[in-house]
């Protein structure tokens, strides 16, 4: 517990001394070197008036000491010759006397030379028997020697206030007959002159620290105010606040510093206003065209503080909810940014180089490209940089474009390259060798090369088939008859999904209704969806292909009136990560590695399509399960069903 105890004191003592500290660090040396002086002050006339007042008190009780002793003297010379006689009853009328002649005389006891008392004023005659009473009140010695031949002076103190104790001893020819004790009250003229000093003293001590009090206060208000003031008006100006005005009503010399300082102010604020005006317009001007560049603009200064930022480069770096203006630009781009970019800015505003261009891949929050162009700024004569303006472009459309291209073109060389080369290698064997080659040889050769002469025919109508739906063209819409189109569809591939050993069949619900769209550019979107499934499917799987009739009675819009149809197969599947790409050109899901026949253009085909028809292309699949394409078609006006729901189980299946 007394350790606990001590380590509270000792941390409420350090606790409490640098609070002390702190608070004493917040003055002025001008506030600290005055408190100090009067500190100073004060405790000299402390010790002053400490010394004063003992003096006045030592001196006091000197003076009561002497008269203590001079008057048990003169009493116990009057009495003693009396108790010598035993003539107690003049003794006791004397003392009455001397008593109540002398009001500064409190008590007046008389003991014989045993220490037992026989008389004693103003006490009564039965206290006076009870010596132990009275040692009570008067405080006697117990053992008063009675070979003292000086008297003996005390004080004590009582209810009544300090009592000066004076033992007289009675002496008559040599023969001890007792003591004579008197209670004597202090000097009064005494107490007062004392209480007086020290009151005075008091008064000066305190009048010091409320005249330096007042002093301060004055000088604060007439002198230190008024600089304060003018100095944080002069700091104001400095930092571009030509507003700043002073309003203290002071006369002489001071009065006409205020005065001049408000009207340099007023001078400086109405230039001010002037080149605000005009710099102003410059810049509305400026941020007008920057803001209206497609490309991200950022203009900094030496010390690579954000001076200008437009929208465009606001949203490349994600910064719509960060205010980048005036802080330092690298705290803000991204880590590779940064990395590439920081040590080309700090060259350039040393003056190291003029420009720079970085082309850079970022991550976050999407994985895109951009470029970036530093430029120095110069001054007017050209002399020094101003700052850096760096253009920022995001290449993300034109690099994805560009590798697709060079995919394209490295696909499309492949598919042209092979038929051409199997086309040249069975022509040259038919002009070498055709006289000796039987009439079946010449038939198979030649059949091989109108196959790969079809199979160039059909690279070089995808391309044509994208461009002329890209090129706004106008197709005719009329009434189409799904089963018709599906059926000519799957007559198309059966051979092929024969072949492979691939399961191909339709589902299709009794009397579908015509539908809305183009007879041949239905025939394309599923000839591209079944070619594809049948591509990536493996032997012993299977391709459906399904019409139905959504809900007519359906509460919504979208899929009230429409016939859906579905492509599954039970093919290798689409990873997660390609799914949303496989309806950009010259995509191909292959890990980029050439292993199947096409061009990466018929899905492409197939969303190009199906915005013609104001529907959308939708998938679902999983890797190593298989995939399914799905899509909407309005129903024929004349056609609507209102016969109610028909149900997927309501298929009829029919297998090719």
């Amino acid at each position: 517990m007394l350790a606990l105890f001590t380590n509270f004191r000792d941390e409420f003592a350090s606790g409490a001394s640098k609070a002390l500290a702190n608070w004493w660090s917040e003055f002025t040396l001008q506030t600290k070197l005055l408190a100090v002086a009067t500190l100073m002050v004060s405790l000299v006339m402390s010790g002053l008036t400490f010394w004063a007042v003992n003096t006045i008190q030592q001196d006091a009780r000197l003076n009561d000491t002497r008269f203590g002793r001079d008057l048990g003297l003169l009493l116990a010379a009057n009495v003693a010759p009396l108790i010598a006689d035993h003539n107690l009853t003049e003794v006791a009328q004397f003392s009455q006397r001397f008593f109540s002649a002398t009001s500064s005389v409190r008590y007046m006891l008389y003991a014989d030379e045993t220490g037992q008392m026989f008389f004693g004023l103003p006490f009564w005659e039965p206290e006076v028997e009870n010596s132990l009473t009275i040692k009570r009140h008067i405080q006697l010695p117990e053992d008063y020697p009675g070979n003292q031949n000086q008297p003996m002076v005390r004080q004590h103190n009582t209810p009544d206030g300090t009592v000066t104790d004076v033992f007289v001893p009675l002496i008559v020819d040599n023969k001890y007959l007792g003591v004579l004790a008197v209670g004597i009250d202090p000097n009064k003229t005494a107490v007062i002159s004392t209480n007086f000093t020290r009151d005075v003293t008091i008064a000066v001590f305190i009048t010091i620290w409320v005249m330096v009090i007042l002093a301060g206060v004055i000088n604060a208000l007439t002198i230190t105010k008024p600089i304060k003031e003018l100095l944080v008006g002069v700091k104001q100006i400095a930092a571009g606040n030509f507003k700043q005005r002073i309003d203290i009503p002071l006369g002489g010399e001071l009065g006409e510093l205020i005065f001049s300082f408000n009207e340099m102010a007023e001078r400086l604020e109405r230039y001010e206003e002037q080149n605000i005006e005009e710099l102003t317009a410059e810049k509305a001007k400026l941020e007008t065209l920057v803001s209206t560049i497609a490309d991200g603009a950022v203009l900094i200064d030496n010390n690579m503080q954000v001076i200008l930022v437009n929208p465009t480069a606001k949203r490349i770096f994600n910064w719509e909810s960060v205010d980048v203006v005036g802080s330092n630009i690298l705290h803000h781009l991204p880590h590779t940014v940064q990395m590439e970019i920081s040590r080309t800015l700090y060259e350039m505003a040393a003056g190291e180089c003029e420009s720079a261009e970085f082309r850079i891949l970022l991550k976050q929050p999407t994985q895109r490209t951009i470029r970036i162009v530093l430029t120095t700024v110069l001054n007017l004569q050209r002399e020094s940089i101003k700052g850096i303006a760096i253009t920022v472009q995001d290449i993300s459309r034109e690099v994805e474009l560009n590798e697709a291209k060079s995919q394209f073109i490295s696909n499309i060389s492949h598919e042209l390259r092979t038929p051409l080369f199997n086309i040249k290698t069975y022509i040259e064997t038919l002009h070498d060798y055709g006289e000796d080659l039987g009439i079946d040889e010449r038939k198979e050769f030649l059949q091989t090369v109108n196959n790969e002469t079809d199979r160039l025919t059909r690279l070089v109508n995808d391309v044509l088939d994208l461009s002329k739906l890209e090129s706004g063209r106008n197709y005719t819409f009329d009434k189409v008859d799904l089963p018709q189109a599906i059926e000519q569809t799957l007559r198309t591939y059966q051979l092929n999904a024969k072949d492979k050993g691939i399961e191909l069949c339709q589902e299709l619900t009794p009397d579908l209704p015509f539908v809305l769209g183009n007879y041949d550019l239905l025939l394309q979107v599923f000839g591209n969806l079944i070619g594809n499934s049948l591509k990536f499917s493996l032997a012993g799987g299977k391709v459906v292909i399904r019409a139905y009739q959504l809900d007519a009675n359906s509460h919504s819009q979208h899929h009230s009136g429409k016939v859906r149809i579905e492509i599954s197969d039970t093919g290798i599947g689409i990873a997660p990560e390609d799914q949303q790409a496989i309806f950009d050109r010259f995509f191909r899901v292959e890990n980029r590695v050439h292993t199947l026949e096409g061009t990466g253009l018929g899905l492409s085909i197939v969303r190009n399509i199906m915005d013609r028809h104001h529907s959308q292309v939708n998938l679902v699949s999983e890797v190593g399960i298989g995939t399914t394409f799905w899509f909407d078609l309005e129903i024929f006006a004349e056609e609507i069903s209102s016969t109610g729901e028909i149900m997927p189980e309501n298929l009829e299946v029919k297998t090719v």
